[in-house]
């Protein structure tokens, strides 16, 4: 997991999760990378540092030359407990069960990036993210 302190300032904390994944894709070498889309939420200024995130994540598996693909929170959700609309405590004992975890994910968005390659795994193929528009 990448962890930046709120206390430093947010461009370097794009630094930091930038460096951090890169080193996670050399180290892992994955063949497939998935992206939560883009939600729509009430506060305006932490959709704003989301999407800044998000964008980072796909330059990183973009330059790594990763495939990738994009799904929704409803996806995810359906691919982790089969309920699109499941509310996210109920989704909570399966990310730990799902990723082969020691312990339980405690932050909320750590868990969504992690579940964020679920459906995927549970397709034969992954839709491709130009195919979702």
């Amino acid at each position: 997991m990448i962890r930046t302190s709120p206390k430093t300032p947010f461009e370097r904390r794009l630094a930091e999760i930038s460096s951090g994944l890169r080193a996670l894709i050399r180290q892992h070498a994955p063949e497939s990378a998935a992206v939560e889309e883009v939600f729509h939420a009430a506060n305006v200024k932490t959709a704003l540092k989301l999407a800044h995130v998000r964008g980072i994540a796909l330059l990183a598996i973009a330059d790594a030359g990763v495939a990738f693909a994009e799904y929704s929170p409803l996806e995810i959700k359906m691919s982790v407990v089969g309920y699109g609309r499941a509310e996210k405590c109920r989704c909570r004992p399966w990310w730990q069960s799902l990723l082969h975890l020691p312990e339980a994910i405690e932050s909320e968005d750590a868990r969504r990036a992690g579940g964020g390659h679920l459906p995927c795994t549970r397709e034969s193929t992954s839709r491709p993210a130009a195919e979702r528009v």
